[in-house]
Formats: structure tokens, C-alpha cells, sequence
């Protein structure tokens, strides 16, 4: 009998344990959308910065240069 009850408690606490693992994953996917939601508008400012600061300058192929940025595919 008393092994049974020690299965029953080891279950118990697995059910507990896997239970809080799965609320700390939630959380931890939360805090990674959020990073990348921070980086994805802090990127948006800095490609808005370099725009600004190539008109300012006077750069001439500032859309060509643009263009040949988003039509690169990345090297395998």
C-alpha cells in the first residue's frame, strides 16, 4: 500500500511540476513577442534615421542603394 501511495505522490507532484513549466513557457513566449516587437521598432527608427541623415547629406542613389538592400538574398 504504501508504494502505491508513493506513485500517487511522485504523479502528484509531476502534474504539479509540469503545470508550472507550462505557465513559465507562457510567460517566457510573452517576454520573446515583446523583445522582438521592441527590436522590430527600434529597427524601423534606425532605417529612418539612416533616410533622414542620407538626405541631409545629399546622397544621390539613396533609392537604388534601398532597392539593391531588399532584393539581396542572403548567402547559403
Amino acid at each position: 500500500m504504501s508504494d502505491l501511495k508513493s506513485v500517487f505522490e511522485r504523479v502528484k507532484n509531476l502534474e504539479n511540476e509540469r503545470k508550472n513549466l507550462l505557465l513559465e513557457i507562457d510567460e517566457l513566449k510573452k517576454m520573446a513577442d515583446s523583445k522582438a516587437k521592441a527590436l522590430e521598432s527600434e529597427v524601423g527608427m534606425l532605417r529612418e534615421e539612416v533616410r533622414s541623415l542620407r538626405l541631409l547629406l545629399g546622397a544621390e542613389d539613396t533609392e537604388v542603394e534601398e532597392d539593391q538592400d531588399t532584393k539581396r538574398k542572403p548567402r547559403k
